[in-house]
């Protein structure tokens, strides 16, 4: 009788002991569990132009920028967005006839790299955002450095995805921009039609990658339909036409990089045939302490590393608060 008692006992025991170990699993979990900020779509008027953004976070945590590639939009950083917002603002606006913004016609609207920045420069006046981290990808980095050099004091880091700032830094897939550079006309334009194609903007998606089934195809089918709307070609071939002068500005940005040594993340997909890794390097002959990282991937570096280099963001923009 004792030994089935004191069994009793010891099976009584064990579940007890088993449920408030599962118990406290269950709050230890739940106190560990980050609070993401929903992204929220606007839009604000800039000297009479709409600028759709997207923001996430508590505007009192420290402030990234996102600014965006060809040819797509802040959609590309939806997931930068989704994943850092519990510690960070970020605010990621599309450049006027990208994304959600308005698309102003030609004559409306000068599209140059100089006016899109003027732009994104007085949408963060007006958001009255004095301080923060640019991340750049793409046009963003033509974008962003212009910003950077105006305000060197307001910014307080470079996220840089693919973003150039070096001659060396540009690739082969550059060959028919060049010639357009050279003699714009209709046959140099006719030549690179086939980058507004959907086979050649699935091509930037997923040329590099190691798969590409990891590739979201709503990327460039998006980028597809804004690219099929009217005048779009049109002006999209005016600001091919119009990078030539970002190169001009590189001595700038390069002299701005010495003499303000900006923390700097370098997270590059090496396999970009507009912006290989070369471009990457050169960042270190400015730049005295870079977090580099290169990534077996391609010209959209966050479609198939995301959640890495998001992490790789996460720790980085940490120690710059720190």
């Amino acid at each position: 009788m004792k030994k089935i008692i004191l069994l009793q006992l010891i099976i009584l025991f064990t579940l007890f002991g088993c449920k408030s170990q599962t118990s406290n699993k269950t709050i230890d979990k739940s106190k560990s569990m980050t609070h993401k900020h929903p992204t929220l779509f606007k839009t604000i008027e800039i000297d009479g132009i709409n600028i759709a953004y997207r923001e996430a976070g508590n505007p009192k945590n420290p402030t990234i920028v996102l600014l965006h590639g060809f040819p797509s939009s802040s959609h590309q950083y939806r997931k930068v967005l989704s994943q850092l917002s519990d510690d960070f603002h970020l605010i990621a606006p599309d450049y006027p006839s990208f994304g959600n913004s308005d698309f102003p016609l030609a004559s409306e609207y000068e599209y140059t790299f100089d006016n899109m920045a003027k732009t994104i420069d007085a949408f963060l006046e007006k958001k009255k955002i004095d301080s923060y981290a640019l991340m750049i990808q793409d046009y963003g980095a033509p974008i962003g450095f212009r910003i950077a050099t105006a305000h060197p004091e307001r910014v307080t880091a470079i996220i840089n995805q693919n973003g150039n700032a070096y001659l060396e830094g540009l690739g082969e897939a550059w060959a028919g921009i060049r010639a357009l550079w050279k003699d714009r006309n209709p046959e140099t334009e006719k030549a690179i039609l086939p980058a507004f194609s959907l086979d050649g903007l699935k091509w930037q998606y997923t040329h590099g990658t190691r798969n590409i089934e990891t590739i979201n195809p709503d990327t460039w089918h998006l980028d597809y339909l804004r690219l099929s709307r009217p005048n779009a070609h049109q002006v999209n071939m005016d600001l091919f036409y119009d990078y030539q002068n970002n190169l001009k500005l590189y001595p700038k940005w390069q002299q701005y990089l010495r003499d303000n040594q900006p923390p700097l993340l370098i997270v590059w997909g090496k396999n970009d045939e507009f912006f290989p890794e070369s471009g990457a390097a050169a960042f270190k002959k400015d730049v005295k302490e870079i977090d580099y990282n290169i990534y077996d991937t391609g010209h959209f570096a966050l479609e198939e590393d995301g959640d890495e280099i998001i992490e790789k963001i996460r720790i980085f923009m940490t120690k710059v608060g720190q």
